[in-house]
């Protein structure tokens, strides 16, 4: 089935072939006639399926159609997002499926300047693509307005849940049109059941597309468990990069100390690295991405920041390097490879006391994961095979230590005021 069959606006169509799409997925398929019919949908699909295209091109479909009978005036869209990463990912596809169309767009998301988004939104942004954070300062503060607003699109919709954002999410809706005056499109690849409480809330009378199994990952992936002990994770990890099959690696861990210690790892021993988590600022984060995305660098290592979402071409293999607490995250994370019907990998290191977890995610999504040993690996040995440089203290800590350290004042006792005295009355 041809793009051509759904009804596009022709420079949509001119766009999407610029792109390289030859054909839509299956959840494009399913979703975007509905869409376009002006129904709520509530789309379950697996990671790396084209879930963003399918509600940014009947979006801009319906823009266009606004733009021509003059009636494209002020934001008329709204989508959040749950990082800023697939925020600005969001939004460079609205730009390249919309660049033969008039159409504005505005991304407000935390960590930069937020005056250079304001002047965006108010010049007249017809799609707002944003974070739930920054959005409910802006929106405390009345910078925006929502009034004439016609479509809301909550993409990754588990994850925002997961990540604690429905209080934001309420009171960004509460400011918006009613739900019977607007279209409500929510995105997903699991569906848990506190994304299926917030269909019932926000959606009227919402239309289900779901695409696989609805917490199963992506069939392109191809997983695989090393049992491992934790103080050997590194030496394994350092075995499978000598493969040059690894040639486009994304590492998972839990924590940004660990992306910070495992980054100057492979460093040392002469990998090209890189780092992605929440520690770092939004200029070293774009660029972190940018390096990876281009090849500059070999592996990106990364907290959960990147798990959702992020469209990064040719990811051969994805590590779990700390396995995921829950499913939906380990789903999430094997779903950065294996994108656009292309084939990858997924590795996780499973440590024996996260057998456990590894007993939950395949209860979940019904399967028992290949175990795979490494040949000629030490899984014996007493002691790391790589030195671990010490963590960089924070600047805090070493301000306190030296304080400490320097020799203490004798104290002294203050010296007496000496006053005239006078004689006492009788």
């Amino acid at each position: 089935m041809p793009f051509s069959e759904f009804g596009l606006e022709e420079g949509i169509l001119r766009a999407i072939k610029k792109v390289g799409y030859a054909r839509p997925t299956p959840v494009q398929v399913a979703a975007i006639p509905k869409v376009m019919q002006g129904d709520d949908i509530t789309a379950i699909a697996q990671t790396g399926t084209g879930k963003t295209a399918a509600f940014v091109l009947p979006m801009l479909h319906r823009l266009s159609l606004q733009k021509a009978e003059n009636k494209l005036h002020g934001t008329l869209a709204l989508i959040l997002a749950p990082t800023r990463e697939l925020a600005i990912q969001i939004t460079e596809s609205i730009h390249s499926y919309g660049r033969h169309l008039s159409i504005r767009v505005a991304a407000i998301y935390g960590g930069v300047d937020e005056n250079s988004q304001i002047r965006a939104a108010r010049k007249g942004a017809n799609i707002i693509v944003a974070t739930p954070g920054r959005l409910i300062d802006l929106l405390g503060r009345h910078k925006l307005d929502f009034s004439r607003l016609e479509v809301l699109v909550l993409d990754e919709a588990d994850r925002m849940l997961h990540m604690g954002f429905l209080p934001d999410i309420e009171t960004i809706v509460a400011a918006l049109p009613k739900r019977q005056r607007r279209q409500t499109l929510m995105f997903s690849a699991t569906f848990p059941r506190e994304v299926e409480s917030l269909a019932k809330r926000f959606q009227h009378e919402p239309k289900r597309v779901q695409v696989g199994a609805k917490n199963n990952p992506a069939d392109t992936v191809k997983q695989a468990v090393y049992e491992v002990p934790p103080h050997l994770k590194d030496a394994m990890l350092l075995a499978l990069l000598k493969d040059e099959a690894f040639a486009r690696v994304l590492v998972f861990v839990r924590m940004k100390d660990g992306a910070n210690r495992l980054t100057e790892i492979l460093r040392k021993e002469k990998i090209s690295v890189t780092r992605l988590h929440s520690g770092r600022t939004q200029e070293k984060r774009i660029k972190a991405l940018a390096d990876f995305k281009s090849g500059a660098v070999r592996v990106l290592v990364a907290t959960d920041l990147a798990a959702r979402g992020i469209d990064i071409d040719g990811v051969s293999h994805v590590v779990n390097y700390d396995f995921p607490v829950n499913p939906e995250d380990y789903i999430h994370r094997i779903g950065r490879t294996g994108r656009a019907e292309h084939e990858g990998e997924a590795v996780s290191f499973v440590p024996k006391g996260d057998l456990n977890l590894l007993g939950i995610l395949e209860m979940a999504i019904g399967q028992r994961l290949p175990r795979k040993k490494l040949r000629s690996f030490d899984y014996y040995a007493k002691s790391p095979a790589i030195v671990i440089p010490p963590a960089k203290k924070d600047w805090r800590k070493r301000t306190r230590e030296r304080e400490v350290s320097k020799p203490q004042k004798p104290a002294t006792r203050p010296a007496k005021k000496v006053g005239k005295k006078f004689p006492k009355s009788r």
